[in-house]
């Protein structure tokens, strides 16, 4: 069984434990907000819980919620997700609502698949009808995670400042 939760400081050792996961071999943390820049869990739920609130996100960000999908047998972390509620110029032509990842010893097991499945649910209890996803151009587990969800390919684009090939993907929930 698996949840989609909120962070909570209940989690501190299973969030320090993700995070040094992808430090220890070098894998991008997508969808988890300010994880890597922030060491303390703690912070960075409190930087989560600032990033909700319309009145409380930081400047140049967009409101946004985080969840953690959690194995509730080990209570282990085996993704994160974050469902940006709307889009700034640059989310809207790079980033896209949704960003996610998974932990590294836990790919190529499906929760991806069922992580986004579970957000979207959410962006549909949010109201967004239409939500835009990209993927590295050669991540194929990401574009496959994508299209198992529904998403329906729009074009290729190069994003500058991490000189990253992208593919975006349009899901429509309003059927």
């Amino acid at each position: 069984m698996m949840k989609l939760i909120e962070p909570t400081i209940e989690y501190e050792p299973q969030i320090r434990a993700y995070r040094k996961e992808f430090f220890s071999c070098g894998s991008s943390m997508d969808g988890t907000g300010a994880l890597r820049k922030l060491e303390d869990p703690e912070d960075w739920i409190e930087h989560t819980e600032k990033c909700k609130d319309p009145k409380t996100v930081p400047e140049g960000l967009v409101p946004a919620t985080q969840y953690m999908l959690v194995r509730e047998e080990d209570s282990k972390i085996v993704g994160m997700i974050q469902i940006r509620h709307h889009l700034n110029d640059y989310l809207a032509k790079y980033a896209g609502h949704i960003g996610y990842s998974v932990a590294p010893g836990e790919r190529r097991k499906g929760y991806a698949a069922m992580m986004l499945e579970m957000a979207l649910q959410k962006c549909r209890e949010m109201h967004i009808g239409k939500v835009l996803i990209t993927c590295n151009k050669d991540n194929t587990g990401s574009r496959k995670t994508i299209l198992k969800n529904g998403g329906v390919y729009e074009c290729d684009i190069y994003e500058p400042d991490d000189q990253e090939e992208l593919e975006r993907y349009w899901i429509d929930l309003s059927e």
